[in-house]
């Protein structure tokens, strides 16, 4: 892109990626940072994207058998240390509740006061908490499988916030089985991987590699953690959903057992998953340009924006009927199981302010109303996934049609854009040099510019991942579901490995 050629978002992508997103989210208006260090408010366009989300997500966890619940945010802190690793990988996250009350404290202010005999940790996660209810519920092989998901808030004291990706408190799901044996415990595992990355791909639009976890990697806690990455425009990768295959580990924690069919007492087998309003920050870097937020139509809060142009009170008249004529039209309009929603903005503003307004926040279409439409019986069709000026015009019968199939080519367009940058930032490395090059900046000044996803090997010694991490902030992401048994050395002590996995950075 040329300098010269101004854009509605600055700085670019190019010229600053962490403060282009920034940018992107307030042009969009999606959230903003709280009074709350670390915390963020979630204004009305973003809370809309994440309620489509949980939208789209809890029915397929409905489809699958799932049911929701509610568990409390405060869990004992006796209850965390019951998992040793568990604890250990949480401790420096966690806030904690100490004192029940405040009181005056004589001199004006207010102290706490009411110490806890037990304090109380703010969920991080709800393993053990769920697990004491679990240990209630389930108590013979007829009470299996149990599946439960919540929707909540979590807490985690982050040193480094950013909106959306990382901030100390963010919303999520976070799914929660209870199974006979291992086998169906690891069945289900990897079913709810599939639905997080059948959810990535065919809503958000978003490709992602499918995978495990290193142990270094792994949940604390789980006897395996697997996951979906995807790649942002600056090169990343995002962790966009995680699957634990827990074993018995906190069912012996937590004491669930349940009387097996041949009459004997054991323990039983859980799983976790979660994903959060992470998210909405992997929708803004997957597929947002330097005009701003591009959203695919599957999970925007609106599809069209209904623009109409006059110059007095006559032609507003006129137009606004002919603009009143198209929602009426697009009403019962459904794209896919979704209804067309329609945006109509007549405020005081010039058509191209409007117009910069609902590019900014990625609306899929913008349709333009002016007296010679009117007149044609026709309209001015711009996609988001276009440059601003391409427009289209469509006769009003034929809008219908035309709006389902300019949505549905949004939808693949965007997906396909990002699968492209995907595998052209993606090879295989076989020599440590090069591995080092790929992952060192070339620009001083954009720092977070860097190679993108290198499939090289790795002998699976934690002491070898260290130290690619110590050097260059690059991590195994994944072990690849489809990564094929290939003998090779390791791209960090030369030891023999038989498989490539993915590195990268990360967010």
């Amino acid at each position: 892109m040329s300098k010269n050629k101004r854009t509605a978002i600055e700085p670019t992508r190019m010229e600053n990626y962490a403060e282009w997103y920034q940018q992107v989210i307030k042009a969009a208006d999606l959230a903003e940072t709280s009074e709350v260090r670390g915390c963020m408010v979630i204004k009305p366009w973003g809370y809309a994207i994440w309620e489509n989300i949980q939208r789209v997500l809890d029915g397929m966890f409905r489809e699958t058998g799932h049911r929701n619940a509610y568990f409390p945010v405060f869990i004992p802190k006796s209850y965390f240390e019951k998992e040793a690793e568990h604890v250990e990988g949480f401790a420096k996250e966690c806030a904690v509740v100490t004192h029940s009350k405040l009181e005056d404290d004589g001199k004006g202010g207010l102290k706490a006061a009411g110490e806890l005999t037990e304090p109380y940790i703010i969920r991080p996660t709800s393993e053990t908490i769920i697990g004491a209810s679990f240990a209630r519920w389930v108590n013979s092989y007829r009470d299996l499988p149990l599946l439960i998901n919540q929707w909540a808030n979590i807490v985690r004291w982050e040193m480094r916030t950013r909106l959306f990706l990382r901030t100390t408190e963010f919303l999520w799901q976070e799914g929660h089985t209870v199974h006979e044996s291992y086998e169906e415990a690891m069945e289900e595992t990897q079913r709810m991987l599939t639905v997080y990355a059948r959810f990535a791909e065919d809503y958000l639009a978003i490709p992602v590699i499918k995978g495990e976890k290193t142990e270094g990697e792994k949940f604390p806690g789980a006897v395996n953690t697997y996951c979906i990455e995807a790649m942002m425009q600056d090169k990343k990768a995002l962790q966009s959903g995680t699957s634990h295959f827990l074993g018995q580990n906190f069912a012996k924690a937590s004491n669930i057992r349940f009387q097996n069919r041949n009459g004997e007492v054991e323990y039983a087998w859980t799983t976790s998953w979660g994903v959060s309003t992470r998210l909405i920050g992997a929708l803004i870097m997957a597929h947002s340009d330097d005009n701003g937020l591009v959203l695919p139509p599957r999970i925007a809060p609106a599809h069209v924006a209904l623009i109409p142009i006059y110059k007095n009170e006559e032609e507003r008249d006129q137009i606004l009927a002919f603009t009143h004529r198209i929602q009426d039209l697009l009403k019962n309009t459904m794209f896919d199981d979704i209804k067309v929603y329609c945006e109509l903005d007549d405020r005081d503003l010039t058509s191209s302010e409007r117009n910069w307004y609902w590019i900014k926040k990625g609306i899929p279409l913008r349709v333009e109303i002016g007296p010679r439409d009117v007149e044609q019986n026709s309209v001015m069709i711009a996609r988001r996934d276009l440059e601003p000026r391409d427009k289209q015009s469509v006769q009003f019968d034929a809008l219908p049609g035309y709006v389902l199939k300019a949505l549905a080519d949004l939808q693949s367009n965007i997906y396909t854009k990002a699968l492209e940058f995907r595998n052209g930032n993606m090879i295989k490395i076989d020599d440590q040099s090069e591995f080092y090059r790929y992952f060192t900046p070339q620009n001083k000044n954009q720092p977070e510019i860097h190679g993108g996803f290198a499939r090289s090997h790795w002998c699976g010694d934690v002491s070898c991942e260290e130290r690619i991490k110590d050097d260059l902030k690059v991590t195994v992401r994944c072990i690849p579901f489809d990564a094929v048994e290939e003998k090779g050395s390791c791209i960090c002590c030369g030891k023999t490995s038989v498989r490539r996995v993915i590195f990268a950075k990360s967010y």
